[in-house]
Parts: structure tokens; sequence; C-alpha cells
């Protein structure tokens, strides 16, 4: 039996900030023999309730993992100002053409070529119930700084910061 957990709405909206301007994430989910697997997904789109959307096929490898073990981890990463996050929560596969039709844009012909009515076109509704980030507010500069301070003093960085959300069941 799964102990449901939540995020309360200040750590929503905290991780939603975060990731708003990530495209890419990274997916895993468990594999059949136990061991996880990673991939790429674009996101599609984050739902005031923080559920995101994917594309995908439905006769996917990462689709029958989730039908077997719907828990799966979602990885974003901004090198470029110093955010990094992780969520876990719930995969649900899902055939909806009308939520289809209003995720579609055409760039997706790129990896789906038969379009939004191919019958093998499916989404990923994510429910997200935890989620933890690392940040350094400021950016490069203050990251450069602090190396160039460190590397003067020997003080180490400690700039940079990490939260943890929806840790305990509800």
């Amino acid at each position: 039996m799964q102990t449901q957990r939540t995020l309360n709405p200040v750590e929503l909206e905290k991780l939603k900030d975060k990731i708003k301007d990530i495209r890419i994430a990274m997916l895993t989910t468990l594999e059949p023999d136990g061991d996880f697997h990673t991939r790429p997904m674009a996101t599609h789109e984050i739902e005031a309730d923080g559920t995101m959307w994917f594309f995908t096929y439905d006769n996917s490898n990462k689709v029958n993992e989730i039908r077997q073990n719907d828990r799966i981890s979602l990885g974003f990463a901004d090198p470029d100002s110093e955010v990094f996050v992780s969520t876990s929560g719930y995969a649900e596969v899902v055939k909806d053409q009308a939520k289809i039709d209003q995720l579609w844009s055409d760039i997706l012909k790129t990896w789906f070529p038969n379009g939004k009515d191919d019958p093998n076109l499916a989404l990923l509704k994510v429910t997200t119930h935890a989620g933890e980030y690392w940040d350094r507010p400021g950016g490069k500069m203050v990251k450069l700084f602090e190396m160039a301070k460190g590397a003067l003093t020997g003080n180490t960085d400690k700039t940079g910061r990490n939260e943890k959300f929806g840790d305990e069941p509800q």
C-alpha cells in the first residue's frame, strides 16, 4: 500500500518556480528487473497543482515500466543559472485526444511524425508528491566570486541553498 504524500502550496510554488524555464527533464522509471531507466523528456505543461505533462508512444518501454510501477522521478538541471531540481511522484498513461490537441505543437512531428492523431500517441501525466532543489542566489557571478575567495582564503563556499519538500506522509 502506498502512503500518499503531498506538497503544501508554498513548497509546490517554489518547485514550480525553479523548473518553469527548464524544458527538458530526466525521467526515471523502474525496469521489471529492478534496474533504473532514465531518459530525457520534454515538459509540455506544468499545471497550477504541479501536474506535469509529457508526450510518448503508448507502446514505449517507459509506458510498460510505468504500468508495472507508477512511481517515477524527474530531474531538472540548468547549470547556467545554478538551479538543480529533483522530484518524485506518480505517472499515469493518458489517452485523451482533447488534452493531446491542447498540448500539441507541430515541432513535435520531429519525434511523432504521424502527428497528433496517431493512435499510438499518449501522454504521461505526472503527479508530484516530493521534491528537492539546489541553487545559488546570484548565479554564476556569485559562484566565480566565491571560488576566487575560496582559493585565496581557503574558506569553503557557503552560498548554495538546498531545500527538500514532501518527505513526510500526510
